[in-house]
């Protein structure tokens, strides 16, 4: 599996306000969704908790892929694309249920799993 370049891993932990969380439906229509209850659980895996999904969670069911977009303090962007797994038992999901604030339900743990990284029009992975 594909793992976060260390630049980005740094740049993770430079972010500033919320991600944009993509899907994509069946028919190929996005949705984009902001999103602030997000951690990095591994190298390969960035973790978005369900807390109000409504067409992002049936697009993830569908077998979306999805993009993370994120704007780091500096004002440097990134993009993460991969594969969304769907967590509602087991370690991603435990792990969310430890960050997640204790007022948003946690329903579950959206975790994209990297496999193409981008800043800008510059693919770094």
């Amino acid at each position: 599996m594909a793992e976060l370049p260390e630049k980005v891993s740094k740049a993770w932990e430079d972010r500033e306000g919320p991600v944009v969380l993509t899907t994509v439906n069946g028919e190929g229509i996005p949705n984009a969704i902001y999103a602030t209850c997000v951690s990095k659980f591994s190298d390969d895996t960035l973790v978005v908790a369900n807390n109000f999904f409504s067409k992002t969670l049936e697009n993830i069911r569908e077998g979306s892929k999805g993009s993370i977009l994120f704007i780091t303090k500096e004002k440097k962007s990134y993009q993460i694309k991969g594969t969304i797994e769907y967590h509602t038992e087991g370690p991603v999901f435990e792990d969310m249920k430890k960050w997640n604030p204790k007022q948003h339900p946690g329903h579950a743990a959206a975790a994209l799993k990297v496999e193409e990284v981008y800043t800008g029009a510059e693919k770094l992975l």
